[in-house]
């Protein structure tokens, strides 16, 4: 039955993708084009860069409501910096800044010992204030080419933010399933307890982790106001709605000690699917919404009943093993 459970989990997102796109390609001629799936890994850029923390998050089993916020307050600094001249310096601070947040999220939650649910909105809404106080509200333009082209150049007719989501989804998915701190993650996620008393410094382990999501919502951040030439005060306002549900729909387990980067990406490209194909069917806005929220709460209705789907097929499965067995016999 462990394997069926496994199969189910990690094929989920997949088989949910292949039927979306099938789907969009019927409906839409234009949906496989190449244009179109550029356009749609573009629109998922910064999604996937605020998924990737956000899957060692919850993987710990805990939750980071801060990564929107955190994105918001690095791109306006990182635009104002950029003003006075320094685009190495503009970079730089932006995503220190964003880990600098994290690290504050990750000491509140172990330190502290909040609840990261709590102490992640108590941040965001702070975070975001402070993005408006450094803003006065209005957005900040960027004039520098450079910046610009981390948003919206091209590398061999490849969008930059598709390279650089590519490049971090490499290197986090390595950390994660191919070093020591990748497997105290899933340890501390599968039970903290355990894995303390077997030596593991959870405290340093969780801290890392937000500090992480907190750099990797920096990037985002810097991406999306080179995209936009401008940062906009309010610009990762939802998005962390966004990262949680791709992740979610990638099968990480909201119990901790499951998931994965590659099942986050999928997720994403679930979502992206999603927009994109409703936006081509010129689906009225309200109604996509309904969509992907039903989609989602079926994501995470087959994540807590998984146990018992993967019982019913193996119980199928061994009465069909015993009838054709009785018909051999026979």
């Amino acid at each position: 039955m462990l394997s069926i459970r496994k199969s189910i989990t990690e094929f989920r997102s997949l088989f949910i993708l292949v039927v979306l796109v099938i789907i969009a390609s019927i409906l839409s001629p234009v949906f496989l084009t190449t244009s179109n799936i550029l356009n749609i890994m573009l629109e998922v850029a910064v999604t996937v860069i605020l998924a990737i923390g956000q899957t060692y998050i919850i993987i710990l089993g805990e939750i980071d409501l801060s990564v929107g916020a955190i994105l918001g307050m690095s791109g306006a600094i990182s635009a104002g910096i950029l003003a006075r001249g320094n685009l190495p310096e503009a970079i730089l601070v932006g995503i220190v800044i964003g880990a600098a947040a994290g690290f504050l999220n990750g000491i509140l939650v172990t330190k502290g010992k909040m609840p990261s649910f709590i102490a992640t909105l108590g941040t965001m809404t702070a975070f975001g204030g402070l993005t408006l106080v450094y803003t006065g509200g209005n957005p900040i333009s960027i004039s520098s080419t450079s910046f610009e082209w981390i948003g919206q150049g091209y590398l061999f007719r490849i969008p930059i933010p598709v390279i650089i989501m590519i490049l971090l989804c490499v290197i986090f998915w390595f950390l994660l399933h191919r070093t020591h701190y990748g497997r105290y993650v899933f340890a501390t996620g599968g039970n903290k307890e355990a894995s303390r008393l077997s030596g593991i410094n959870v405290t340093k382990i969780k801290t890392i982790a937000f500090m992480m999501t907190g750099a990797l919502s920096g990037i985002a951040g810097i991406i999306l106001t080179a995209r936009l030439s401008s940062a906009e005060p309010t610009s990762g306002s939802g998005m962390e709605m966004d990262a949680i549900a791709a992740v979610i729909l990638g099968g990480t387990s909201l119990t901790g000690g499951k998931g994965g980067v590659i099942g986050t990406v999928i997720g994403a490209v679930i979502l992206g699917v999603l927009d994109n194909g409703m936006n081509l069917l010129n689906v009225p806005a309200f109604e996509q919404g309904v969509v992907e929220g039903v989609i989602i709460i079926l994501a995470v209705l087959l994540d807590s009943n998984i146990d018992s789907i993967s019982k019913l097929i193996s119980n199928i499965t061994k009465r069909k093993s015993t009838d054709n067995s009785a018909k051999l016999k026979n």
